[in-house]
């Protein structure tokens, strides 16, 4: 066998996940013999061991975790042709969806609205960090990447950024911070003196925010940093000080009075982003959304 085929990975793949070759063999409906003989073979193909053996249980080698990577992407991007033409054929759609562990949950909802309860569509969502979440787009597992961070880019880069919708920045807290101040404090008198609630610094309100404070000559009172919008509105529903944040996110709690906003961060503000890749079979479901964002002018719900 000089080339690995898809039958031969599939036999790897779950050896690699079973860890012993009797449980494997038993899943596969195969000879504890004729697993062996096939692992063995597309170790001559790859010319490398694959697996080294620790009692009973066989631990991947270096070039054995490599395999697995990337017979995991051949897998998935299978999964993707089939997807793919299924789609084609007609019948009930998927959309395949990852979004940046911190962000707004109600943003991503209100994407999502014109397909949420659409019998012929099927959302599938899946959250986690923005590189592994562009390691499942550059896969194939994904369509499209929900995230209020652009990624990296060059001549090179794969992706195509749209950006969805901006929403404008404000020091949000209790209407008691005011009342204790005497109220109509300026900007630079609350950055000062109010205990501040901030997003971590790998965030883009924060680097603005820092460039802000760096100009004003003001070193905060950080009373907290989170990195998700839903943790900086609750820590401002618990009067742990001012919230750097979009008003957005904390609509319900402006139009009960529980909170307020105190002042309006000029020219900082948050941007919500579709990262897609350039696809010869795009899911046109995809298209559907990020049009009725743009003739919508945003998705206008982007809570926590």
């Amino acid at each position: 066998m000089s080339v690995p085929n898809l039958h031969h990975l599939r036999l790897f793949h779950a050896v690699a996940r079973e860890g012993v070759l009797t449980a494997a063999a038993g899943r596969l409906n195969l000879s504890q013999s004729a697993l062996s003989t096939q692992i063995r073979a597309l170790e001559a193909a790859l010319g490398h061991a694959l697996f080294e053996r620790r009692g009973r249980r066989l631990i991947l080698t270096e070039a054995g975790r490599i395999a697995l990577d990337h017979a995991e992407a051949i897998f998935r991007t299978a999964e993707d042709l089939t997807a793919t033409l299924r789609r084609s054929g007609g019948g009930r759609r998927v959309l395949r969806v990852g979004a940046l562990a911190t962000l707004s949950r109600n943003f991503q909802i209100g994407f999502l609205a014109p397909l949420i309860g659409r019998a012929d569509v099927e959302v599938v969502l899946r959250s986690a960090s923005q590189a592994e979440l562009l390691r499942g787009l550059e896969a194939l597992a994904l369509d499209v990447v929900l995230t209020n961070l652009v990624p990296a880019r060059d001549a090179l880069s794969p992706y195509i950024v749209h950006t969805l919708d901006r929403q404008p920045v404000g020091l949000v807290g209790p209407p008691r911070a005011t009342d204790a101040g005497g109220g109509g404090r300026s900007l630079r008198d609350l950055l000062a003196a109010e205990p501040l609630i901030l997003p971590t610094p790998e965030s883009a309100i924060r680097a603005a925010l820092d460039a802000l404070l760096d100009r004003l000559g003001i070193v905060p009172r950080i009373a907290a940093e989170a990195d998700d919008m839903a943790m900086l509105r609750l820590l401002a529903r618990a009067h742990a000080g001012l919230a750097v944040i979009p008003p957005i996110v904390v609509r319900d709690e402006l139009e009960a009075g529980t909170l307020v906003e105190h002042a309006r961060l000029e020219g900082i503000s948050e941007a919500f982003h579709a990262v897609t890749l350039q696809r010869r079979f795009p899911n046109p479901l995809l298209a559907e959304l990020i049009d009725a964002q743009h003739a919508g002018g945003g998705p206008g719900a982007s809570g926590s």
